[in-house]
């Protein structure tokens, strides 16, 4: 069995023991509190500390990312927090951020609580359009190296491809397939097109209000697994709702 393989099946069988003993190992006195986080790519729990705040850790998903842009997505929150932006960067241990323990890699986060923004609230709106350009000017700053970009060549032709060459669209439904995705392609080309230059930059990646925490008067930003280069639009599509007639405002509100 391949180190990968051995990675993947290790993963798949990540069990409550495994991840307090890795815990233990980065030095952290576990007192048996365990909770288990939303996380769709990876395995995220809150771990109860013995006299300290609880602290969160990311088992990350084998195959997903590489060690480099892992690191680069801990350089940017870094970068953004000591920017004074309320991003909830990943601690440093031992001068790592970036932990092996076994065929696992982890990060350790503070544990930072709160409730999903109201949609509707105008205030908020503003407040999240300020932290966005904030994350933006910022992210102007450097280029990433390891990252992939979000561009229809990535998130398009290349997924079309995939399916296409490992047969998961039956036989007798390719030419329809194919069709319908040309046609969405075209429109997509005429969209970029119609829109002309547009800036990429380092990016949040999935900004949505499930990863930004409301306490108090205080915002906390999280999650920054999906960060890569695109364009500013993707970091504010998501906190948009409704029809085009609601939606509306709600895109003038960020935007100012």
């Amino acid at each position: 069995m391949t180190g990968s393989d051995e990675s993947t099946l290790a993963y798949a069988e990540l069990q409550p023991d495994d991840i307090l003993t890795t815990m233990e190992e980065l030095g952290y006195h576990c007192d048996g509190r365990f909770l288990a986080l939303n996380s769709y790519e990876n395995r995220v729990y809150q771990i109860g500390v013995e006299n300290q705040q609880p602290v969160v850790t990311k088992f990350y998903r084998p195959g997903r990312w590489s060690d480099e842009a892992i690191l680069e997505e801990h350089s940017f929150s870094i970068e953004l927090a000591e920017a004074d932006i309320p991003v909830v960067a990943p601690l440093t241990l031992n001068g790592k951020t970036l932990h092996h323990s076994g065929n696992f890699r982890l990060s350790v986060s503070p544990c930072k609580g709160g409730r999903a923004p109201e949609l509707d609230d105008e205030d908020m709106q503003r407040q999240l359009g300020r932290l966005v350009a904030r994350m933006h000017l910022l992210g102007e700053t450097k280029s990433f190296l390891h990252r992939p970009a979000l561009d229809i060549e990535t998130y398009g032709y290349q997924s079309v491809d995939f399916l296409l060459e490992e047969s998961f669209v039956p036989e007798s439904l390719e030419d329809a397939y194919k069709g319908l995705v040309e046609h969405l392609f075209n429109n997509i080309d005429a969209c970029f097109e119609r829109a002309g230059h547009v800036s990429n930059f380092r990016l949040h990646g999935d900004f949505h209000p499930g990863n930004v925490l409301v306490a108090g008067d205080r915002l906390h930003i999280v999650d920054l697994d999906d960060t890569r280069t695109g364009p500013s639009i993707q970091d504010l599509w998501m906190f948009l709702s409704g029809d085009r007639n609601e939606q509306m405002p709600q895109l003038a509100t960020l935007l100012e």
